[in-house]
Order: C-alpha cells, then structure tokens, then sequence
C-alpha cells in the first residue's frame, strides 16, 4: 500500500466562513429540511432580540416564489458604520465573520437568544444569495452577498423615515437536501415566538400559495396554555399566571390543569426551547410538590401519612415556564438544557411563595388540583399492584413469549426487527414472506387501546398492549429498560387505508405517552407498503405514490394494467417480502420527535375527546389525502 505523505504543508486553515461550508452540520445541525428551517430561524431570533430588548414590536416573515425567505423587522437596525479595529462596515462584519455582534456583553442586550444560535453569517454563507437592507439614522443602506462573499461595498439607496432590517436569502442548493421551505413548520416555531413575547406582532406569507397568518397574543403565555388545552378539558376555568424576579432571572409561569393524565410541560430560556429541561424545570418541580403538599395537609385533604409525588402532582398539568436569564449556561447533547444553578432558586422560590399565595385565595381551584392528584396517587398505587402481578405471573409462567409472536432466531438485538402487523391475513403473509432468521411478526387484533385517554392501571389490563410489551421485553413507562429491549428496529405495518392509519396513530401514542426511550433512540419505524402494482407484459413495478404511479404508467405507454393494493393481505408473502420487507428494496420512515410539544398537539388533537379542533385539522389537511377507502 502506497504512504501519503503528510507534513507541515497539509495543514489548512479555512478562512472566514469556508468552515462553515465545509462542516455545515456542526453549525446547523444537519444539512436536510431541520438545517434549512434553522436558516429562518438564526434570521427571525435576530429581530425577536430587538423585541425583547424593547426597540421592536413587529417581524415580518415571507417565503417568496423564488425558493428566497424575506424576514422584515422594525428594530434599530444593523450598525453600517465603519469598525474601526478592523476598518470595515459593521454590517459586512456582521454578516461574513464567525463571532461578531453585539450580543457579547450587556450593553445593547442584557438577554438574547440570538446567543444560542450560530449566528446570521452562518445563514449567508449557506446561501447561494442573500441581501440585506438596513433602515438606520434617516437612510437606507444595502449590501449583497454569494456563499457568503460580499457582492460589493455597503452602499446607500436613500432616504427613509423607518428603522428596520430586511434579510432575503436564498439557501444553497449545493448544500442542503431540500430547499423548499414547508409552511407548518415555520408556522409552529413562529406562533411560538408570539405567544412568548407578548409585545411583538408577527406576519408570516407563503407567496407560493398566498396564505397568509397574523399572530398577535396579548396574553402572552397564559393565551399559550389556553391554546394547547384546546383538545383538553380543563379543571379550571383560567389558567394560573405566575411572574416575578429575582436575582436579575426574570420568570414567568402559566398552568393549568386538565382531566388528561399526562404531564405536558414545557420550558423556554431568552426563548429558546429547552427539550432537555434544566435547573429551571428542576426548581419548578420540587416547589410544586412542595406546596400542593403542604396545602393539602394543612387543610385535611389526604392523611398525613399520604404525601403525593411529583407525578402525582403533575397529572393532568399544562405548563409554560418561561425565564429571561442574562448568562444562559446550556448543557447537554443538543445544547438544550438549562444549568444555571441561580434559575433554579429563582423559579423555585417564586413559585413556593406566589403558588402557596393563589391556593390560599382560591381554595375551589385548590382542592380540585389536590383532588386529581390525589386520584392520581390512588391509579399509580394500582398500577404498581398490576406490574407486581404480571412480574408474578411471568415468573410462574416461565417469562413466556406471547402465542401469536412468530419470533425469529437472531438473539443479537441489534440485528433483529419486529413486525407489528395489522390483522390476522396480513400476519400470515408476513410470517410466510419474512426472512425468520432476523424478522419477527407480532399480529395484533382490531384496534388497541387509546391510551390517550387511559392510566397506567388500565393499560396493563390490555392484552394487545401486554403482549406488545412482553414481545419487546423493555417494559414500560418508569419499569422502562432498553437494554432489554430484544428487536432494535420495531416496525409497524398496516394497512394504507383509513383504519391503517388509525391503528398506526393509536401505537405511536402508546409509543409516545409510554414508551418515548424507543422513539428518542430511533427504534421505532413505519413500513411503506405500495399502493400500486402496474404491469404490461413482463414488464412489472410497484410504486408508493400517485405521483410515481403516473411516472410509471408514461414509462410503460398505453394498455398498462393497474392493481390498487388496499390491504397488506392482498399481496401473497412473496410479494410482501419484495415491497415492504426486504431490506435491500423496502422503505421505511424512522419516527423521530422532532419537537416534543408538536408531538403532544398532534396526539391529543386525534385521540382526545375535543372535537372541534379535530375538525379543523382534517378540513385543513384533506387536500393532502391522495387514497381515502371509506
């Protein structure tokens, strides 16, 4: 094998934002369509800076015909003066250099979350094009850019009687997988931003099909807490606000409790989600145990001896917890959990003393909340009882695997899959069609239980769900153990029709509401059946979508034959194990959280009881449906 050489001249050093497209993913994360919404995002969190540091009150966000996405604000505007250390415009520094801005001390933002992100010369140099047009000091001043290089000097347009900046980008097709940017995804993150800061007016416009969406919430996070019970049924009229600070940490809490019986908190810092909650989340926990604990025992509502739990106490809970900090100190994989030891002392001390306070002058409220948690208590008590039975039971039985699982003979988890299949036909198919030395098939009959609307204590008396749970062998909820876990790809397979998906959604809930470890670890799959066979002659193929149906069919010319595929069991295992189940020619989607609180909607929108919201999300998306069975 022939040496390379390497020696002092195979150092490089890539200058200025050559880095950037170097390594796009450890800027943005990744370079598919979560790397190219944070483009929108690092630009929008600049404007929303200016909102929180008082000098603007509205953002514009547009995403224009031409692939471009246009973000407006009314703040002061990027400085364009010359900097004198490095004698260039401060907007050209701005918007080329790594590090420059105005965020790095507490002069002109005593909180950003700008801080967070990698800034806007990221954003520009992974875009093919970008201008940039400031409104400062009476005058208009403009400046292009390629990849991140500037197209000419800062110059002057002319006169204006408006302060602001605009940012039109265009994102790199040479870098990014997709550059269509997709409107529900910035919608979410940009009513988000509204409802967190009261202050600021926000208008988002696809031009591509001129929808337009105005979000203004005076209300702030209360109007937040409100929106995502929609689905729910509060305990309460009005939700609880909190707010107060301390040792310069601004906090602000909105709860309110719901006849749910999941815990659906949620926490932001300068703005920014912190999935993997922090000091804040941790203060904000131990003080309201504390204090329904304490409120329940002084007014006689359980025994003494009964203290509730955090979980107890959290059942049925929607929360908005929302700091201000000046030095965010973030940990964690994805950088999102908060470590600053004051946040936590901050939050804990002002929820003690304001919660303590609302109990006391609402003590109808008061004792519903203890009501539910009690309740709760008693569910979680019965639900140990059902665990200790079924451990008992299994050991009596010898830890036996349930009938119906046809299981493979791989015992390296890792190189094993489980089917999860819809129907006895289609189990039968499956079983016959898979390869048994890694593929495992598990039928399960109708429709499981909606745990959305479940405790624990009922869900362990399903038997769909406990054959589930002892085919997997990780358990569930707090028993949870992946390294149990005996198939590390679990595959759910149903029909491509309207039950299918209903019977899909009702497993990813259990999934998510129980089971969140196998989703956040990437075990979780969808098989993707076809929906069509298409043949003429010997000439055959299968295809996924209407849009590759009518490729195929131009493909093949006239007198094409056509079969719709409404069932799993209407292919022989042959073909099963060809389209869905083969490894080297299947499609499968992995289900991944990307964001925990649009997860939660989704779930409680579909298996709730509310019914308006429900409708709304069908009328609003049934243009998508391309195959509807009825």
């Amino acid at each position: 094998m022939e040496k390379i050489s390497y020696d002092a001249n195979d150092i490089e050093v890539l200058e200025g934002l050559e880095a950037v497209r170097k390594r796009p993913g450890m800027y943005i994360g990744s370079t598919d369509a979560r790397g190219l919404h944070h483009l929108v995002y690092e630009v929008v969190d600049n404007s929303i800076d200016e909102v929180m540091s008082g000098n603007a009150s509205y953002v514009s966000v547009t995403i224009n015909t031409d692939g471009s996405a246009t973000v407006i604000d009314d703040g002061r505007g990027i400085p364009v003066g010359t900097q004198s250390k490095y004698n260039v415009s401060a907007l050209e520094l701005v918007m080329t250099r790594l590090h420059a801005g105005g965020k790095f001390n507490d002069k002109n933002y005593k909180v950003s979350g700008g801080l967070h992100g990698v800034g806007v010369s990221v954003v520009n140099a992974l875009s093919s094009a970008m201008h940039v047009e400031v409104h400062r000091d009476g005058e208009v001043h403009q400046q292009s850019y390629c990849r991140g290089i500037p197209q000419g000097p800062v110059h002057l347009l002319g006169k204006t009687d408006r302060t602001g900046t605009t940012v039109t980008f265009f994102p790199d097709e040479d870098i990014f997988e997709t550059v269509d940017f997709d409107f529900e995804t910035l919608q979410y993150r940009l009513r988000n931003l509204a409802f967190l800061n009261r202050n600021v007016v926000i208008n988002f416009l696809d031009q591509r099909t001129g929808r337009e969406e105005h979000y203004h919430y005076e209300g702030g996070i209360v109007e937040f807490v409100s929106y995502l019970n929609r689905s729910r049924s509060p305990l309460h009229p009005e939700p609880i606000f909190i707010s107060g600070e301390k040792d310069g940490i601004v906090v602000e809490l909105a709860m309110q409790y719901t006849d749910a019986f999941n815990e659906n908190v949620h926490s932001f810092v300068n703005n920014i989600t912190t999935m993997e909650g922090g000091t804040h989340l941790s203060g904000l926990r131990a003080s309201l145990t504390r204090t329904i604990n304490d409120y329940g025992r002084e007014h006689n509502l359980f025994k003494d001896g009964d203290g509730l739990t955090g979980e107890d106490t959290r059942e049925g809970l929607t929360a908005i917890l929302s700091l201000k900090v000046p030095e965010p100190q973030f940990e964690g994989q994805t950088k999102t959990k908060l470590g600053n030891s004051e946040a936590r002392s901050a939050v804990e001390s002002l929820v003690n003393d304001k919660l303590r306070e609302y109990l006391l002058e609402n003590p109808r409220t008061a004792e519903v909340i203890i009501r539910k948690a009690v309740d709760a208590a008693a569910a979680r008590e019965a639900a140990r009882r059902a665990r200790d039975l079924t451990r008992r039971k299994s050991l009596l039985e010898g830890s036996s695997l349930p009938g119906k699982l046809a299981d493979c003979s791989e015992r390296d988890p890792s190189r094993a899959e489980l089917f999860i299949v819809e129907g006895e036909s289609a189990g039968g198919s499956a079983k016959q069609g898979r390869d048994r030395a890694f593929q495992a098939i598990l039928p399960i009959r109708g429709k499981i239980l909606n745990v959305e609307k479940a405790r624990m204590d009922r869900i362990l008396d399903s038997e769909e769900i406990r054959n589930l749970v002892t085919a997997m062998g990780c358990g569930i909820k707090d028993d949870i153990d992946l390294a149990k876990l005996r198939y590390h790809r679990i595959v759910i397979m149903t029909d491509a029709d309207v039950d299918g998906a209903h019977i899909s959604t009702l497993l990813l809930t259990l999934f998510f509401r129980f089971m969140r470890p196998l989703i956040d670890n990437g075990h979780i799959y969808l098989a993707q059946p076809p929906l069509y066979k298409v043949w003429k002659g010997k000439k055959e193929a299968y295809v996924y979508s209407d849009r590759e149906l009518a490729k195929a069919l131009e493909e093949m010319g006239g007198g094409a034959s056509i079969q719709r595929y409404k069932g799993l069991g209407e292919m022989n295992p042959q073909q099963l194990w060809e389209t869905t189940m083969d490894p080297h020619t299947r499609t499968m989607k992995r289900i991944e959280v990307e964001d925990a609180m649009k997860a939660d909607e989704l779930f409680t929108m579909l298996m709730g009881d509310a019914v308006e919201p429900r409708r709304e999300f069908i009328m609003e998306h049934a243009h998508e449906v391309i195959n509807l069975d009825v």
